[in-house]
């Protein structure tokens, strides 16, 4: 009888089977390590590409603030101007104003009347003078109303006061100013 010995088929077929096993285990940890790079590689791409929008993001934000600062500083000269021009409007409407108040405080102050004081403070005027007598007092506050300068004349004190042995009048007058209205332009609806 013949025999055949198996055990060498069988042996070279464990270890061609091993072989493939590990063939098979080297190709998936292969692949598995691929994919692994490739997956690194697009997160390192992403959080590259991230940080150079951030950076862009930064380069705006810093153009923007100078940017707002130069709108800043506009605003803050545009304020000056304001304030520049307002007081020049000011110093244009009483230009004339003091001058010619005390003009014309100067030429309806009757003769034997002396002013003490002329206080200003806006709108409201403050008086104090010495008169030979009430009379005196009476036709200066008339004069008063009818210039075009002062309003509301009204007359606060009225006192006797002994001046270097003469007995004369001392007295307090409170008006107001009284503004020229401005001329109406032709065309515009009345009031």
């Amino acid at each position: 009888m013949i025999r055949i010995n198996l055990l060498p088929v069988r042996a070279a077929k464990k270890k061609e089977s091993a072989l493939q096993q590990l063939a098979i285990a080297g190709i998936s940890a292969g692949a598995v390590l691929a994919i692994i790079l490739i997956l690194f590689f697009i997160r390192v791409a992403q959080i590259s590409s991230t940080k150079n929008d951030i950076a862009a993001a930064n380069a705006k934000i810093s153009e923007l603030k100078t940017r707002i600062g130069k709108l800043d500083a506009i605003k803050k000269l545009k304020d000056e101007v304001k304030k520049k021009l307002d007081v020049l409007a000011t110093l244009r409407k009483n230009k004339s104003g003091p001058a010619e108040r005390l003009a014309t405080l100067s030429n309806v102050t009757p003769d034997q009347l002396w002013l003490l004081s002329y206080k200003e403070n806006g709108d409201d005027v403050r008086i104090t003078g010495l008169s030979m007598n009430e009379e005196l007092i009476a036709q200066f506050i008339r004069a008063l109303e009818a210039s075009a300068d002062y309003e509301r004349v009204e007359l606060v004190v009225s006192e006797q006061q002994d001046v270097s042995g003469l007995k004369l009048k001392r007295f307090d007058l409170s008006l107001r100013l009284e503004h020229p209205k401005p001329p109406e332009q032709p065309g515009a609806p009345k009031k």
